[in-house]
């Protein structure tokens, strides 16, 4: 799919973010309506991405972070011999874009695992106001702050767990993050493909597909394609705590 950039004639118009259902997610509570209007000016247009399409490219200017609106995303780099290395999953409600922030380019892809919309948040506007929105700023560094933490986490899971703990770890915070945009608590449509988990994962395509299959012998989870319903997250988490126990 072709590239989509910043400089595209990519479809935008005006959005408020005071009337957006996950501002809760993506912008800091407790603003007065004059400091939501401020952010609003700001955040003047949504783009839209199609599945396979890229919203930026490793190397190119970091200019945006993108709040998500709807869809789903991964980001990637590509390793030295040519594959595709997975480095995250992002989904509506959450910031994209933070790698940039660094070195301003882009450090990775970020690839739209489905139909996407995403706000744009021109970078130095928002850097600007929030010199003066104490709130955003704070908002801000709590973004940043958790990239770190997931980072951590990342690291954890690959370097220290056995495959079935990476597989109840992902699972797990998938899940609760999809809960925390009010969808169900146990049942999920996987927007990745198997190869991608295993990517994020450090785990081979047949690994991946064997410990979903051991799972569902065991009566943990109930797989049919890419819809996943978890039938017991108490066992899940035994697994991720094994290694600690």
């Amino acid at each position: 799919m072709g590239k989509v950039s910043a400089s595209s004639s990519a479809h935008a118009f005006k959005v408020a973010c005071s009337n957006c259902n996950l501002r809760e997610l993506c912008m800091p509570v407790g603003l007065n309506d004059q400091q939501m209007q401020r952010i609003d000016d700001i955040v003047a247009t949504r783009r839209k991405i199609k599945r396979g399409g890229s919203l930026f490219r490793n190397g190119e200017a970091f200019t945006s972070l993108f709040a998500i609106r709807t869809g789903f995303f991964k980001t990637c780099v590509a390793t030295e011999d040519g594959r595709d290395q997975v480095t995250g999953f992002q989904m509506a409600g959450e910031i994209i874009g933070l790698d940039g922030i660094v070195n301003d380019h882009h450090t990775c892809d970020a690839v739209a695992l489905e139909d996407a919309e995403v706000c744009v948040m021109p970078f130095d506007r928002i850097e600007e106001l929030s010199r003066e929105v104490t709130p955003l700023q704070t908002h801000l560094h709590k973004i940043m702050s958790r990239e770190i933490v997931r980072e951590h986490g990342v690291m954890l899971l690959l370097g220290s767990m056995r495959a079935e703990e990476r597989l109840a770890a992902f699972l797990l915070n998938l899940v609760q993050r999809l809960h925390d945009r009010g969808f169900s608590q146990s049942e999920l449509v996987l927007r990745m493909t198997r190869e991608e988990i295993g990517s994020y994962l450090g785990l081979k395509l047949e690994t991946v597909s064997r410990t979903f299959s051991k799972f569902a012998e065991d009566g943990l989870v109930e797989v049919k394609q890419r819809h996943v319903r978890i039938l017991d997250t108490d066992a899940l988490k035994a697994i991720v705590n094994s290694q600690q126990a």
